[in-house]
């Protein structure tokens, strides 16, 4: 199969690339955070504000990705196999990173030496967020899946209830067969306003992910970092052996260069990297994989959901942090404690999902059960989460881009000379990526060639 050659599109100037702008708004960002920390801390409602612009549209490019795909789907079983599949997939990448943190946090022991005394920290704020983390068990985090009403899951904003919601419908859309084909095209035209509203909104990343980078340096300082470097030294490096290593053998397995797939997605990591958060790039993600050849039901499908079961990152930091808290409050933990931690956090990982940091409130509720660590011991990174969630979002965002072509691998749902195109910086026009017997069969296709 030969494929047409895409037409180049003109290159636009330097300074109106959207990584670039994103790139000079964090360094300016830096620099004025740390010169005028006073004023960057007030900057803070840019960087809110444009991650609630981004959600604002997020369970509508679920709704449209999902519903569309589904209901042009042949084979409906596929839908069910693909859910499956990625949850397993999800569990053992997972279970990885837990382990891959676990053994960088014997190997480097970043706390060591620290001889933190657990009586003479601030615990208040730990407190707080150990309320929160026994606010909201597994059993109610499995039952908030399914909404009151269809409204109430789109006005919460939850990812997994709106999922649900457009599975069902795609699914009894594409039973309707052509007495459902206006609504399907409704949707369709639905599915462009959307996206076109969020390259919109991308415009704006830029003063985005000022205001949030301005408001951390501002308010934790530069400075803050010198006594927990090497922990953040040591977090950054583990999740960097982990995509390059990990994912990076995931994506030769399938086909793809890990190192192209980074440079494709750049001004996703660049934003989630200036906000902190892996929800202000979802949408963008889920249409250049769109984009890159990966079927919409399996974007639509596996991005979402993996944003609550596929948190690679978080699971990094739950292991390598436990450990940090153990070592730093001189807490000897043997192999069945660690062993202990590890299977704790394979469930606490999942079950605070959805709640505002997460991560941070997970691992309080993963230390509240083994004793043999001190939860006030945590008041010594709490300062310092703010620099570490900026990693566990980007590699959350990485794993699951990886996850969905994996998916769409398996299930032979990749258009794999789109994705190579796309990888290789020359996407193709949706008209280009045909087979000869479709250009030879359409005159105005094979005028092209």
């Amino acid at each position: 199969m030969t494929h047409a050659s895409a037409t180049p599109k003109p290159r636009k100037p330097w300074y109106q690339i959207l990584y670039i702008q994103v790139l000079i708004s964090i360094a300016i960002a830096i620099v004025f955070g740390h010169f005028w920390p006073e004023t960057a801390i007030e900057m803070k409602p840019l960087g809110d504000t444009f991650i609630k612009l981004i959600k604002m549209v997020i369970a509508l490019v679920i709704f449209c990705t999902v519903v569309s795909g589904i209901a042009g789907m042949n084979d409906l079983k596929k839908v069910g196999r693909v859910g499956g599949k990625a949850l397993l997939y999800f569990e053992v990448v997972s279970t990885l990173a837990l382990a891959i943190g676990m053994v960088i946090g014997n190997v480097l022991t970043p706390g060591a030496g620290f001889n933190a005394e657990p009586a003479t920290l601030d615990t208040d704020a730990v407190n707080v967020y150990a309320g929160k983390a026994a606010e909201q068990s597994v059993t109610e985090f499995l039952m908030n899946i399914v909404p009151k009403t269809v409204v109430d899951a789109f006005a919460q904003g939850d990812i997994l209830p709106v999922v649900l919601i457009s599975v069902l419908f795609g699914y009894v859309l594409s039973h309707l067969g052509d007495r459902a084909k206006p609504i399907r095209d409704v949707i369709e035209a639905g599915s462009h306003l959307v996206f076109g509203a969020i390259n919109a909104i991308m415009r704006l990343a830029p003063i985005g992910a000022f205001g949030a980078m301005a408001f951390t340096i501002g308010k934790y300082g530069v400075s803050s970092l010198g006594p927990l470097a090497f922990l953040i030294g040591t977090f950054y490096l583990t999740s960097i052996i982990f995509v390059l290593g990990v994912l990076g053998l995931i994506a030769w397995w399938t086909g793809f260069s890990i190192i192209k797939f980074l440079a494709y997605i750049k001004e996703e990591i660049l934003i989630v990297l200036g906000t902190s958060s892996s929800d202000s790039a979802l949408p963008s993600l889920m249409e250049k994989l769109t984009n890159a050849g990966v079927a919409k039901p399996v974007v639509g499908l596996v991005v979402p959901t993996g944003y609550v079961f596929n948190t690679d990152g978080s699971s990094i930091y739950m292991t390598l942090a436990a450990l940090f808290v153990a070592q730093a409050t001189n807490a000897d933990l043997s192999l069945s404690q660690q062993l202990a931690i590890f299977g704790v956090a394979m469930l606490t990982s999942k079950g605070a999902s959805g709640v505002t940091g997460a991560s941070f409130i997970a691992l309080v509720g993963t230390l509240s059960v083994v004793p043999a660590i001190p939860v006030a011991g945590m008041a010594l990174i709490l300062g310092i989460d703010r620099f570490m969630s900026e990693a566990r979002a980007l590699v959350n965002m990485i794993g699951n881009g990886v996850a969905a072509i994996v998916m769409a691998k398996w299930e032979g749902e990749l258009d794999e000379a789109r994705l190579q195109a796309a990888l290789a910086g020359s996407p193709l026009a949706d008209t280009e990526a045909v087979d000869d017997l479709d250009v030879i069969a359409t005159p105005e296709l094979a005028s092209k060639i």
